[in-house]
Order: structure tokens, then C-alpha cells, then sequence
């Protein structure tokens, strides 16, 4: 039961990763390093704030308690994660959503899911990693080597789906590229390259701060808070996420500030000639459903652990959510049979790891 229920957060979070970029694509008159400000100050700082503000009571004295190493050590991987993040917007405005998201995702899920497990088998950086799974420990266990297996099928299907993507760049080449005229594929590789690696680094920050989440578990078992279950509390892990977006907020602030300084669009915060009132809720409700991926993600945490499983969930569902807009967006329209049958077998292998992935934390495994 826990595992189907971790499954369905870690959807709900995939869904909303997979959907918050679609509405930016309807503000108006804007420039982008204006909108994404707008909906990044929702993303990384209103909402967090809220969420925490609910679900814990004493934040501010279990941040204070906490060891200051563990608060530095996962702002600054906020900050690094913000850096993929804001090059993320980039890669999905060259390569569109389908594409972008399957190429810059893979790349997060392959380094995101296995890159502390490799680091903590090398001796001489296990004392410094936050304590957690090594890969010799997956290996050594059924359900492990299931997780792995897993993996392996997700890269596949993704494999798959930039390859699908290279068919439909060739074979729509002298065309206009759809809904999307700033088709740029050696450029969009490059910024998804460099943002999947980057965009790891929240699961980094996950394990860095579990100390705080660890505290927060520890008040709501103690006081017999709602959503206690299994010695865990549903909502542990958004001060986490408040450590790290703020982060996140740090990079986008100052870059999308200095994009702004030096295009000078700062007046089309004000610009009348703009639809105002709808440009902000658009931004807002973009801002929001991005937040939403981890506070989702966090209840699925809670479920299934923070290891390469839970990533890869929350991966796979945003490949297969945002695949699905990009067909909704006429992103394939055009393209080949061979094409549209290489992207279908893709999607097909993303949705069986995703299965993968729930047999591997099944009571029938563990």
C-alpha cells in the first residue's frame, strides 16, 4: 500500500513538472527573463512559505537547531540547482517540450539517481556524503537490482524519444518547425546537457537536508501531528525544500535581474498595453503547479525513501506528462510514421519503468 500510494505522490508531482511551463506560453508582451521572475518568486518563495507555514509549526527554531553545515551545504545546492533550472527554460524554449523535456530529464534522472549512490562506494568522499544508499548496496538486494533494471529501461525509453526527436528535426528540415519557431537543436542540447546535470543536484539537496526533516519528523511523531503514518510524516520534507529554493531563488533573482537591467524590460511589469492582470496570474499559477512537483514529491518521499526509485518516478512522470503536451501543442504534427512509432515505443518503456519501479518497492520484493 505504501508503495502505491508513493507512486501516485511522486504522479501528481511528475503531472505537475510535466505542466507548469504551459502557462507561460499564454502571457502576452512580456520578454522572458520578466515572466520567469514572476513565476519564479511564487516558485521558490511564496509557495514554499506557505507550505511550511501549514504543515510545519516551529520552522524557523528547527533551522536555527539544525547543524549550520547541513543549511549551508543544501542552500548551496539550491544554488547549483538553480543554475539547471534556469538553463531548463532555455533548453524546453530550443527543443520544445517533447524533445527538451525527454533529452534534459534523462540526463537528470541517470545523474540524479545514481550519482551518490557511485559516489558514496568511493572511499574517500563516503564522510562527506549525506548518509543513504551506495550502489554495491543496490546490487547486493532484489529490490535494488530491480530499481537498476529500472533505470535501464527508463534510458532506453528516453534514448528513444531523442531519437525521435533527431527523426523529426530531419525530416521536417526547410520547414517551419510547428508551434515552436525557435527550433534550435545543437544549441538545445547543449543547455539541456548542462541543465539535466545541474537539475540532479535537488536530490543532492534532499539528502544533505534530512537532518532538518529528521527534526520535523520527530515533533509530528512526538505530538501525534495529522498525516503520521509509519513512523513518518507526510510533509517532513518541505522545510527541506524551503532551504533549498531559497537557492534557487538566489541564481534566478540575480540572473533574470540582470537580464532585465541590461534588455531594460523592466516596464513591462507595468506595461498597459499588456494584459496585466492576466500576464500575473498566468506567471502565478506557472509558479505554482512547479512547486507542487516537490511538494508532491515530498509525500511520495516519505513513502518510498529518497533513493534512485523515488527519482525515477518523479522522472518518468514528468517525461510522459510533458510528451503529452507536446502532442497536445502539435509539436509531432507532420512527422513520419517511423517517427510517431519511435516516440510511442519510447513513451511505452518511460510507462514500464514507472511499473519497474512499483515492483521494486512492493511488499513482494522487500
Amino acid at each position: 500500500m505504501q508503495a502505491i500510494l508513493g507512486i501516485l505522490f511522486h504522479s501528481l508531482g511528475g503531472a505537475s513538472s510535466g505542466s507548469w511551463y504551459m502557462p507561460y506560453n499564454l502571457v502576452k508582451k512580456w520578454r522572458w527573463e520578466v515572466y520567469w521572475i514572476v513565476g519564479g518568486l511564487f516558485s521558490w518563495l511564496i509557495m514554499p512559505f506557505i507550505a511550511v507555514l501549514i504543515t510545519t509549526p516551529g520552522w524557523q527554531g528547527i533551522i536555527s537547531a539544525a547543524d549550520p553545515s547541513v543549511v549551508r551545504t543544501t542552500y548551496i545546492l539550491g544554488v547549483l540547482w538553480g543554475i539547471g533550472g534556469l538553463t531548463y527554460g532555455l533548453g524546453i524554449r530550443y527543443l520544445g517540450m517533447s524533445l527538451g523535456n525527454s533529452v534534459l530529464l534523462g540526463i537528470t534522472s541517470l545523474v540524479g539517481s545514481l550519482g551518490l549512490p557511485i559516489l558514496r562506494d568511493i572511499g574517500s568522499l563516503s564522510e562527506v556524503l549525506p548518509a543513504g544508499e551506495s550502489l554495491s548496496d543496490m546490487l547486493a538486494t532484489p529490490s535494488g537490482r530491480v530499481v537498476l533494471f529500472g533505470i535501464f529501461v527508463l534510458m532506453i525509453g528516453i534514448v528513444l524519444c531523442g531519437k525521435a526527436g533527431l527523426m523529426k528535426d530531419k525530416g521536417l528540415l526547410g520547414h517551419k518547425e510547428g508551434v515552436n519557431t525557435e527550433f534550435k537543436l545543437t544549441k538545445g542540447l547543449i543547455i539541456a546537457g548542462i541543465s539535466g546535470v545541474l537539475s540532479a543536484f535537488f536530490s543532492f539537496g534532499i539528502d544533505a537536508g534530512k537532518q532538518m526533516g529528521e527534526a520535523v519528523r520527530e515533533i509530528a511523531v512526538t505530538n501525534h501531528f495529522p498525516f503520521v503514518s509509519d513512523g513518518t510524516y507526510l510533509f517532513e520534507n518541505n522545510i527541506i525544500f524551503l532551504v533549498i529554493l531559497w537557492g534557487g531563488l538566489t541564481t534566478n533573482l540575480v540572473w533574470s535581474l540582470a537580464l532585465i537591467l541590461k534588455n531594460k524590460t523592466g516596464g513591462d511589469f507595468v506595461d498597459a498595453s499588456s494584459p496585466l492582470l492576466k500576464n500575473y496570474l498566468f506567471c502565478a499559477l506557472a509558479g505554482t503547479t512547479w512547486f507542487l512537483q516537490f511538494f508532491f514529491y515530498g509525500m511520495g518521499e516519505t513513502k518510498i525513501g529518497n533513493g534512485a526509485s523515488s527519482w525515477i518516478l518523479h522522472m518518468s512522470t514528468i517525461i510522459l506528462t510533458a510528451n503529452f503536451w507536446g502532442f497536445y501543442r502539435k509539436e509531432w504534427a507532420g512527422v513520419s510514421s517511423k517517427t510517431r512509432s519511435t516516440i510511442f515505443l519510447g513513451i511505452g518503456l518511460i510507462l514500464l519503468s514507472i511499473i519497474i519501479m512499483g515492483i521494486a518497492k512492493s511488499d513482494f520484493l522487500n
